[in-house]
């Protein structure tokens, strides 16, 4: 289940009722998936095979289908990090940038951890939007945000795009972002 944490003043949000009341304001999309249907050894596999990462992709064949279908999306992936990840360091000072799409950045999280750090009103400021298995999230296009892994690093996440380039991100200086230790 996700939680928002404010980042100015560690309010905590809970339930999925108030986490998606909470985000509706910002046009982010929350919604649920049954990450149950995913096989023990894929949900504990946090260096996925290819074909390994097409099972994930049948396991939620529906449910990818039916948000392309609702948004817009052409392509999607699996993409899997952790300990293991070649350079996982280097890849996640690059997602710990803040940034802007042209499209939605959407993620499915079907095993595993994450946070999505999103910038609201400037009476909220940035908040930190805390993803478990199950938990679907799309950040809007042009909205201020960067995608890092809780402590354990370890995440499977379905991505999905609209531009066939896939992941296109634009950086976005920001002098009023505090980065947390």
């Amino acid at each position: 289940m996700a939680e928002i944490v404010i980042r100015n003043t560690n309010e905590r949000i809970t339930g999925d009722e108030n986490v998606r009341n909470f985000l509706d304001k910002y046009e982010v999309l929350y919604e649920k998936w049954d990450a149950s249907k995913l096989s023990a050894e894929l949900q504990n596999n946090f260096g996925l095979t290819d074909d390994q990462k097409n099972q994930v992709l049948e396991t939620f064949d529906y449910e990818i289908k039916d948000l392309a279908a609702r948004r817009g999306y052409q392509i999607w992936d699996v993409i899997t990090l952790s300990e293991q990840t070649p350079d996982i360091e280097e890849k996640l000072a690059k997602f710990e940038e803040i940034h802007t799409h042209a499209e939605d950045e959407i993620r499915a999280i079907v095993a595993g951890k994450g946070i999505f750090v999103i910038k609201g009103t400037d009476d909220v400021g940035y908040f930190n939007v805390e993803l478990s298995p199950g938990d679907v999230i799309s950040v809007p296009e042009n909205t201020p945000h960067f995608f890092t892994l809780m402590e354990n690093k370890q995440i499977i996440a379905v991505r999905l795009f609209i531009e066939k380039d896939g992941w296109v991100a634009d950086p976005y200086p920001d002098p009023t972002f505090i980065k947390q230790a």
